[in-house]
């Protein structure tokens, strides 16, 4: 999993050995030219292109987007989902005479909601729910709906928000309890005062046994005012992306878990996401483990996100379990019969969306508030598998099926959790192979990935199957993170014949529940923001165009300069053993000898592991710890071989040689029996962030001691294991800072040139928009600058759009696109007769 990391662009630069100039602040402008054929037409821009991508990770759904304010409302939180967690948890009682305990047995409300709070009374009695972050958010004045399932002999209830102290923010609501079968109670509560710490404050009195479940609180206020809602400020702000689509529930959360059927005992935790678990009625639903480390509620179901996409114009795009295992776990199943099963399901699925309310599925649509179809046109099988053909033979078996009983709607495969390597190889050749109509193409990268690869997309098979890149993002949340992902979505565009769908992810994070980072959205129980990245995506996504409009730019001056650095020793979760180190210099000079007789004292330690010389050899003995990184050696050392012995001793992976060390995160390593020791590949990290350079499928046996040599000249390395040629590459891809691409809006009749200038230095640009057309002299001009560190907070956003006008533009003009910028110029333009 991803952890922050801090991008320094200056340090970047120097890393890269292709060190782009001028680099540094205040340096002078940089020159270029961009010449547009302003009558010319390019690719067509789908309305859709760019969406969002939801997946409740970072508690995105329940103390997120759900705008439920109680946290465990049906008791049903258990240490399957956390070891922290229990059936009261989020709960506490506030005192008096009594007893509570949560109870599952015969006197459960439904067989999907087991569990319940049972009150044992002798007076007066209460309980106190926390909420997500540091309580229930209320606001003065507001209304807030509440209602809970109880059953008892006979009892009033009283439900109120109070301040952690138990004094009073809102008027008490009162309730009697009548009879001993499970009925829902509802009422208003009114805030009188604003908390972010509010309790929701439950109280009984008498004497007997009283029985709640499904204690629930929302706020009036939803999005679009609709019951069982989403939260209104982070529903708004998505709906400000004026997304195409909306990819749901996931993600790792769709083909994860510890079983796919629905076999006994019925609601066992860490089941695989199965929509059918998440329709009608709330209170019938089941609670589920969620694959990122707490319990979800499915209060936002299926429902909910087809009607979420429709209140924001976007079209729905679900994705389904494929029965194959991914996100770092490798099984698939063998059950024919549960196979065909979730086929069906899926079959079941598109009914639910499109189907008349004659038929099942379309009629408990209908049933739940929405007669009319969804219209769903796509669908996805299967996320991130990393079993290829496995994964392959049961995607087939989906699309054969849909196709037969819904041959409108597109199938989406996928290429795996990576931008390169075996399994994205293999499952592409499949994929062309079988004439899949898209493939989902996932990739996390640092932002020097994004300057070097803007071309990616220019190569791909204009016949061959379409491109949903349905999960990017440069790894990290500051400006110089998000400027790279600007220049290149410029990409994504130029090729829109072949990228027909794109989302940035995650969307959501809470800010004290955080499993993922970057993220785009950004929140508490009470405010919202949107992150750096989210500016850029805003200003792309609201301002697309129809088509493409060819152009050209200058590139920036370049020079070429060796990979240099130190060399490092580490592993993964592995107890690994290391010896006979050398460092030879190309003309055969020894630079660096160690034989471990001695102390370990010319190593510098990371503080991650334990490492000790032990018999001659330097041993990595946690098996839990992660890059436990040492190094030795001058960080300007170049042209050399490195030479090391190598033994993994236990673990799941292999060891890891790092070569060309600047410092903690910029380096080379040979990752040898990584990925749970699947395979093996090459990563370059720049500033924290990690790519992979070339990738090969050898695994690493416990107990073997391996001869390994890695040679540097220049920027070019070859890889040599047991005397063998393993492998090389040459890394000379310059990370581009200037970046563009223009598009038509027929609309407006505008040109929308989009500038990235991801560098500390004004680009300079004469800008040639041809003879053949007739601009308007002002263009509408919007503009995201900051510096390369700005992150936007909860307290400050300093990267937010300007809009200005500029009034030099003619056929041919000049312009300077700042230091560290995103630009949109929109001009008017119509040709010539």
């Amino acid at each position: 999993m991803s952890t922050k990391v801090i991008i320094r662009p200056l340090v970047l630069a120097l890393t890269l050995g292709l060190v782009l100039s001028p680099g540094a602040a205040g340096a002078q402008p940089t020159d270029y030219t961009l010449n547009v054929d302003s009558a010319g037409r390019g690719a067509s821009i789908d309305r859709t292109m760019y969406g969002v991508f939801f997946e409740d990770i970072n508690r995105a759904a329940d103390g997120g987007l759900y705008a439920e304010l109680v946290q465990n409302r049906s008791f049903e939180y258990d240490p399957a989902d956390n070891a922290s967690y229990n059936g009261l948890t989020s709960w506490a009682p506030t005192g008096g005479a009594g007893s509570v305990q949560v109870v599952d047995d015969d006197g459960r409300m439904n067989e999907r909601n087991r569990r319940y709070l049972r009150m044992d009374l002798r007076g007066e009695y209460g309980i106190a729910n926390a909420g997500y972050n540091s309580g229930i958010r209320v606001e003065s004045g507001k209304l807030y709906d509440f209602s809970v399932w109880a059953r008892t002999d006979g009892m009033p209830l009283t439900a109120t928000v109070t301040d952690p102290a138990g004094q009073a923010l809102a008027d008490p609501l009162r309730i009697q309890v009548r009879g001993d079968r499970w009925t829902k109670y509802t009422g208003t509560i009114r805030a009188r005062q604003t908390s972010t710490t509010g309790r929701l404050t439950l109280k009984a009195s008498g004497t007997g046994t009283l029985r709640l479940d499904m204690v629930s609180l929302f706020p009036r206020d939803t999005y679009k005012n609709r019951p069982n809602g989403m939260r209104a400020d982070l529903a708004e702000k998505i709906a400000a992306l004026k997304p195409g689509f909306v990819r749901f529930p996931g993600g790792c959360l769709v083909n994860t878990g510890s079983h796919y059927g629905y076999e006994a005992p019925n609601w066992e935790r860490k089941r695989s996401y199965q929509w059918k678990d998440t329709v009608g009625p709330v209170e019938q639903r089941a609670t589920n483990a969620n694959f990122w480390g707490y319990n979800q509620s499915y209060g936002i179901g299926y429902y909910e996100y087809f009607q979420f996409a429709e209140d924001i114009g976007a079209m729905p795009l679900p994705v389904v379990p494929a029965l194959v295992t991914g996100c770092g776990q490798n099984r698939a199943t063998d059950d024919p019969a549960l196979l065909q099963r979730h086929i069906q399901d899926t079959l079941d699925l598109i009914e639910f969306a499109n189907g008349p309310v004659t038929s099942t599925w379309g009629r408990k649509r209908a049933e739940m508030g929405h007669p009319a179809p969804f219209n769903l046109t796509h669908i996805g099988v299967g996320n991130e598998e990393n079993l290829p053909n496995e994964f392959f033979a049961r995607f087939v078996e989906f699309r054969e099926a849909i196709e037969a009983r819904y041959p409108a709607i597109t199938v989406i495969s996928n290429s795996g959790p990576d931008d390169t390597g075996v399994t994205f190889d293999r499952l592409w050749e499949l994929n062309r192979a079988d004439k899949v109509a898209m493939v989902d193409e996932h990739y996390y990268n640092s932002p020097q990935w994004f300057l070097q690869n803007n071309q990616r997309y220019d190569s791909y098979d204009r016949n061959g199957p379409k491109v949903f890149l349905g999960e990017y993002a440069s790894q990290d949340n500051r400006f110089y993170n998000a400027l790279t992902e600007a220049a290149y979505m410029t990409g994504l565009e130029r090729n829109a014949d072949v990228v027909k769908l794109a989302s940035y992810a995650p969307l959501l994070a809470n800010t004290d529940y955080v499993q993922w980072r970057p993220d785009m959205i950004w929140f508490n129980n009470h405010t919202s923001w949107g992150s750096t990245s989210y500016e850029t995506q805003k200003l792309f996504m609201t301002n697309v165009g129809n088509h493409v409009v060819p152009s050209k730019a200058s590139a920036t001056p370049t020079t070429v300069a060796p990979i240099s650095g130190a060399i490092g020793l580490s592993t993964w979760a592995t107890s690994a053993s290391y010896d006979d180190v050398k460092i030879t210099s190309a003309d055969g000079t020894s630079l660096f000898t160690e034989d471990f007789s001695g102390t370990d004292a010319r190593w510098t330690k990371s503080g991650r592991g334990s490492w000790a010389v032990v018999d001659g050899a330097y041993v990595q003995s946690d098996q839990a710890a992660e890059n436990t990184m040492v190094t030795a050696g001058d960080p300007a050392w170049s042209d050399y071989d490195l030479n090391v012995k190598a033994t993994k001793l236990a673990g799941r992976e292999g060891f890891l040689i790092a070569f060309g060390v600047k410092d903690t995160g910029n380096y080379y390593w040979w990752n040898l029996g990584g990925w749970n020791n699947t395979q093996s590949a090459v990563e370059k990290a720049v500033g924290g962030g990690k790519e992979t350079l070339i990738p090969n499928g050898t695994t690493i046996d416990t107990g073997r001691q391996y001869d390994v040599r890695i040679s540097v000249r220049g920027r070019q390395v070859e890889l040599f294991l047991d005397g063998q040629r393993w492998g090389g590459f040459t890394d000379d891809k310059v990370a581009e800072p200037f970046r563009q691409v223009v598009t038509r809006d027929t609309r407006t009749g505008e040109l929308i040139v989009k500038v990235v200038n991801a560098q500390n230095a004004d680009a300079r640009t004469r800008i040639d928009l041809g003879r053949n057309v007739h601009v308007g002299s002002t263009a509408r001009v919007t503009t995201l600058q900051g510096q390369p560190d700005d992150v936007n907070t909860a307290y400050t956003q300093p990267i937010r759009p300007r809009e200005s006008r500029f009034t030099g533009v003619a056929n041919t003009f000049t312009y300077t696109f700042p230091a560290n910028s995103v630009t949109f110029l929109r001009i008017q333009a119509r040709e010539r007769n």
